[in-house]
């Protein structure tokens, strides 16, 4: 039998766990940038390792049909700081901003006022009045952006943002009272696109160094609406808008697409890894129990859909977002359930304050889920949502309509009212509209009708437009110049002369001086150093740029490269033509970087088999060009026809016929080489690109000669080293 004693410590156990059991659970939100649902393994990828934000979605509820109201980063995450749509939130005349009365009184702040402790750590970007104070309204605030991505430590080290903002969400709980509950935003960068950096990879998107090498060996299948036909299929003002101009700098060719594809699948288990160090952090603080996790992201994302990148307009590629909430006090029976019906980020303010019983304002426009996630019946809830553009109104096509099970009706209200009706049930991936079928007249019209009924009810019409400026040509003849400004003669500046904007390198060894861009190396360099442009890729084009190397100095012109993050962030491998001062059968070659090496030395016309064996089928006088002046350098590119002169003299003239040794696009950038110590200056730096479609040489149009010698090879070679020398019967055509 048990002593009194022994009863009394159990009772006031049971007493203990009870009145733990009532205390306000604390809330952590986590918030990624610009990702889709097919990006989790959650939601059906079979391919993206994500098992800490899986295991979320096993432990808790899984919306599948999550959506924003407005697909653009400052507009989500102000409706999720207001709890108002941005129509309803904005100043008229100028939508994108908040009203000061809107901002008075964000979620957080009603937290605070009932005993939580809330902290703000990552991506804010959210548009507010003048004297609006961020800082006001959480007890830790931290803003942590990206550009650049890796954050330098006081160690002298890098460290992703994502990392970073984790570490900080780590060092939150681990000083906090557990007496008192949290709320913690967590905000990612990731996984958005370094968009003033188009270097395919980690130059576009940058992942955190822990997941490097993750799937490099998987061929991610290509866009599951990649049929040119569904591009063709859009309204002019759709073709040529920002989301078409953005896939030339992300998706329009196989190589950049597997290359950017698998960077973002890096940065989400990048992400995911992130997480899963948090959660272990909050289980070991005791906390896990009574703590509610919220994954989400700030709109969808076209991953070359449609033809298309980024977001913003009304397909559901764009609207479409990850919810998953865990809370971990719910049922067994409804731990791991999907759940069909349609949420909003507008619902996540009225979330945050019902799980923490704080009275949700009258003015929010969205509905608390908490029900749904703890499995009860929910039979009262919206069988329609509502969704709009507005922003960036002069370069991104505005609209505004309704989305339910059955049908999405949207109009673009300043091109003409053009509409758009979608059947979801027979038509989900919204290819066919109905607009002028007279079978769907009536649900046209009653649409059209609760569109108008639901724009008033926000805030109503917006003002007129003045004018609608298209950012591309659907079908550019250069890729590259998407963006870009030729001058008259088709040229683009690569270096303004004055600064290192536009390039990324080592500041170690890269600076400005004398109105040029400046290498330096002191004799100490272990590995050549970098410096790349970060505008565009290069495919076919016409290279002009002043060049002057001191005595023993050797640079080189690094073009269609690929960044090996593998070796380091500014490392590039591929062609190359070489600035050597005093090696004049070295100065203009083209050279392989850690690749096939030297291909054609100078002085030589080149044709490299199908095999990669370079033959030298004609020679040119060389020349020797004086250290310490200026000289102009001209690289012409044409398919893969390579031609490189020095002061318009002839240096390099190769055919490339190796298809699995070249390449066809890739980045530019200049070197710092391994050697003597040495300066390195370029100048009146201009490139023109041409056509993408130029057409490739083929084996069975050039001629090796019976009896061509091979090109001599880079390093070390025996004393009775002899070329190789062409024989007809053994090409390989």
């Amino acid at each position: 039998m048990m002593k009194p004693s022994a009863i009394l410590v159990v009772l006031l156990a049971l007493l203990t766990r009870g009145a733990s059991a009532q205390q306000p659970p604390n809330i952590v939100f986590f918030f990624t940038d610009d990702q889709t649902t097919s990006t989790l393994g959650c939601y059906g990828n079979p391919i993206i390792q994500t098992p800490n934000i899986d295991q979320l979605a096993r432990r808790g509820t899984r919306f599948e049909n999550a959506f924003v109201s407005q697909a653009i980063c400052w507009v989500s995450r102000t409706t999720i700081l207001t709890g108002l749509t941005g129509r309803s939130y904005g100043t008229p005349g100028n939508r994108e901003l908040a009203t000061a009365d809107a901002v008075r009184e964000l979620y957080t702040d009603r937290l605070r006022a009932s005993g939580y402790r809330t902290g703000y750590f990552g991506k804010w970007h959210a548009k507010m009045p003048k004297d609006f104070r961020r800082e006001d309204h959480f007890d830790e605030f931290e803003a942590i952006g990206r550009n650049p991505f890796y954050k330098q430590q006081a160690d002298g080290s890098l460290r992703h943002e994502t990392e970073v903002i984790v570490d900080r969400g780590i060092d939150f709980i681990q000083r906090h009272d557990p007496d008192k509950p949290f709320a913690l935003n967590l905000w990612f960068n990731a996984c958005h696109a370094e968009d003033s950096d188009r270097r395919p990879g980690i130059g576009h998107f940058p992942w955190p160094r822990s997941v490097d090498g993750m799937y490099d060996d998987v061929q991610i299948p290509e866009p599951r609406l990649a049929s040119p036909g569904i591009f063709e299929s859009q309204p002019d003002f759709l073709k040529t808008t920002i989301n078409r101009e953005r896939y030339f700098w992300r998706w329009n060719t196989p190589q950049k697409y597997q290359t950017n594809m698998r960077a973002y699948y890096r940065m989400v288990s990048g992400i995911d890894g992130a997480i899963g160090r948090f959660m272990k952090a909050l289980e070991d603080a005791g906390m896990a129990d009574n703590t509610i996790i919220v994954y989400s992201a700030d709109n969808g994302y076209y991953m070359g859909n449609r033809g298309f990148a980024g977001k913003w307009s009304h397909y559901d590629d764009a609207l479409r977002v990850p919810m998953i909430v865990m809370d971990p006090r719910v049922p067994e029976d409804a731990k791991g359930q999907v759940s069909q019906k349609t949420v909003l980020n507008l619902d996540l303010p009225s979330t945050f304050l019902d799980y923490a019983s704080v009275e949700i304002p009258e003015r929010y426009q969205g509905n608390s889920i908490r029900r749904i996630v703890q499995g009860d019946a929910v039979d009262e809830w919206r069988t329609e949502s509502f969704h709009e553009h507005f922003a960036v109104r002069n370069r991104i096509p505005a609209f505004e309509g309704l989305r339910n099970d059955q049908y999405k009706y949207v109009r673009y209200f300043d091109h003409g009212g053009y509409e758009f009706l979608h059947n979801l049930q027979n038509d989900p991936e919204e290819l066919t509209n109905l607009v002028d079928d007279p079978d769907y007249a009536d649900v046209l019209a009653q649409m059209r009708k609760r569109t108008d009924a639901r724009v008033q009810e926000l805030g109503g019409p917006l003002q007129p437009l003045d004018q609608f400026n298209e950012s591309t040509d659907p079908m550019p003849v250069a890729a590259a110049n998407v963006s870009a400004k030729p001058d008259a003669d088709g040229f683009v500046r690569v270096f303004d002369g004055k600064s290192l904007r536009g390039w990324s390198g080592d500041s170690k060894y890269w600076s400005v001086q004398d109105g040029a861009l400046t290498g330096v190396a002191d004799g100490t360099l272990k590995m050549n150093r970098f410096i790349t442009w970060k505008h565009s890729t290069v495919r076919n084009f016409d290279l002009r740029v002043k060049v002057k190397v001191t005595t023993g100095g050797n640079s080189g012109i690094q073009y269609r490269g690929t960044m090996r993050p593998d070796i380091g962030l500014d490392v590039v491998s591929g062609y190359q033509c070489d600035v050597v001062a005093d090696r004049p059968d070295y100065n203009g070659m083209l050279y392989d970087e850690k690749g096939r090496r030297i291909i054609a030395r100078t002085g030589q016309k080149v044709v490299i088999d199908t095999d990669g064996q370079p033959w030298i089928v004609g020679e040119f006088p060389i020349r020797d060009f004086e250290p310490d002046q200026w000289h102009e350098y001209r690289v012409l590119v044409k398919g893969n026809h390579h031609q490189h002169w020095i002061d318009g003299h002839m240096t390099s003239d190769v055919i490339d016929l190796d298809e699995a040794g070249r390449s066809l696009e890739g980045v530019l950038a200049v070197q710092v080489h391994v050697g003597p110590a040495m300066k390195i200056q370029y100048k009146d730096f201009r490139i023109k690109h041409l056509p993408d479609n130029l057409p490739l040489i083929h084996a069975g149009e050039v001629t090796i000669a019976e009896g061509s010698l091979g090109v001599k090879p880079q390093g070390r070679l025996p004393k009775d080293w002899q070329p190789p020398v062409y024989a007809a019967a053994a090409s390989v055509e």
